[in-house]
């Protein structure tokens, strides 16, 4: 769009620097043949006096910007009395003709080209009289479609004009809403990885500080496991953090670990006295693109805070399966379950749990399915698509 903005306006600049030269030409040859059959009439001295106004006025309307109206008019009251002491002075008009058509408004430049082409056509019978059709009809026809295409020209540059700042409007328009979007997006996703990562690990350390408060002086071996287990949850959550502000693989990921390596131990750290968790991997998975992997842990993560929160569980089991098409992960748990049906539109609403979760496998264009009844435990199934070509199923 620059680049045509630049190229219209050396257009531009083109097309005056032709018309200027072309008016200083016309003048020196109306000039040189005015001398040449009329030199030795009384007025000769009046016509290169007035010749040389104009050139100056001319030059001056140009140039200066402030008055510039003030200027073409006594440029061409100047041409006027010029044309009429010597009609062969008369071409000069049309160079005169462009530049009141690029610098009046419409309906006086229209005025001010008939006002010339009728000195022009009077100049004109005066050196040859009525007896030619040609100079009393040619002039106004050739001015009407000058002004015609210059006028339709203007219009056109005119509706081009807006369309470019409409479109430079809607391109700054478009620019701040990606903005805004991927402002929000990268809110979502702070939010999404510090519930899954150090908000759980925050909870976890609450029970573990609590547990080791109720038995610190009945069993102080003990209590001080708790206060390692939790220091240590601590230690691991501050790597986290540090990862996920750089945007960087999980720590468990990190190092060239694999998906069953880290949800292993994802289930051996979660497991306690009183919470049993599992790990199944059905299947062997082949190389998986680090965001799919990454955002699998992170769906499992999420996913067992809110066992831990809200089912109650005493075993919970995290399977995953490798399939031709698609890699599946469900967490299943014995907790007591609830209504899916009548609890969706509270849990869309109630922090960053199950909305994160959809929302991340939602993102790798998988399905996230929830099956629950109350008393019944609860089955948590994310499935994404895999490339069978090796590539990212993110880029499909």
């Amino acid at each position: 769009m620059t680049q045509a903005i630049r190229q219209e306006s050396d257009d531009s600049r083109l097309l005056a620097v032709i018309v200027h030269s072309a008016f200083y030409v016309l003048l020196a040859a109306s000039l040189l043949r005015w001398l040449i059959k009329h030199s030795d009439t009384r007025s000769t001295p009046l016509i290169v006096v007035l010749s040389v106004l104009i050139a100056v006025l001319y030059a001056v309307s140009e140039l200066r910007r402030s008055g510039r109206l003030v200027w073409f008019s006594l440029l061409v009251l100047t041409w006027s009395v010029l044309v009429v002491l010597a009609p062969s002075f008369a071409w000069c008009a049309v160079p005169l003709v462009y530049t009141g058509l690029r610098i009046l408004s419409e309906r006086v430049a229209v005025i001010l080209v008939v006002v010339l082409t009728g000195l022009v056509v009077f100049s004109e019978v005066r050196i040859a009289g009525w007896l030619d059709p040609n100079l009393v009809l040619a002039p106004p026809a050739v001015a009407a479609v000058t002004t015609a295409l210059f006028v339709g020209m203007r219009r056109q540059a005119e509706r081009q004009s807006a369309l470019i700042d409409d479109l430079v409007r809607t391109r700054r328009e478009l620019a701040a809403t990606e903005r805004r979007e991927g402002t929000l997006a990268e809110r979502q996703r702070l939010a999404m990885e510090i519930h899954d990562t150090l908000a759980q690990g925050l909870s976890s350390q609450r029970m573990l500080l609590q547990a080791a408060d109720l038995v610190w002086d009945s069993d102080p071996q003990l209590a001080h496991t708790h206060l390692r287990s939790a220091a240590a949850i601590a230690e691991r959550d501050l790597t986290e953090a540090r990862r996920f502000v750089h945007d960087l693989a999980p720590a468990d990921l990190a190092a060239g670990g694999s998906l069953p390596a880290a949800l292993t131990a994802l289930a051996d750290r979660e497991s306690t006295d009183t919470w049993t968790v599992r790990c199944h991997i059905e299947g062997t998975p082949g190389p998986l693109p680090q965001r799919v992997e990454a955002s699998l842990l992170r769906v499992a993560q999420g996913a067992l805070a809110n066992v831990r929160e809200h089912a109650g569980a005493t075993v919970t089991t995290i399977t995953l399966t490798s399939l031709d098409d698609q890699i599946v992960l469900d967490i299943a748990d014995d907790g007591v379950g609830f209504d899916p049906a009548t609890n969706a539109a509270s849990a869309e609403h109630r922090g960053h749990g199950l909305p994160a979760i959809r929302a991340r496998v939602r993102q790798l264009g998988g399905t996230c399915t929830i099956e629950s009844a109350p008393g019944d435990g609860t089955v948590l199934t994310a499935a994404i698509p895999l490339d069978t070509t090796g590539g990212d199923p993110c880029a499909r």
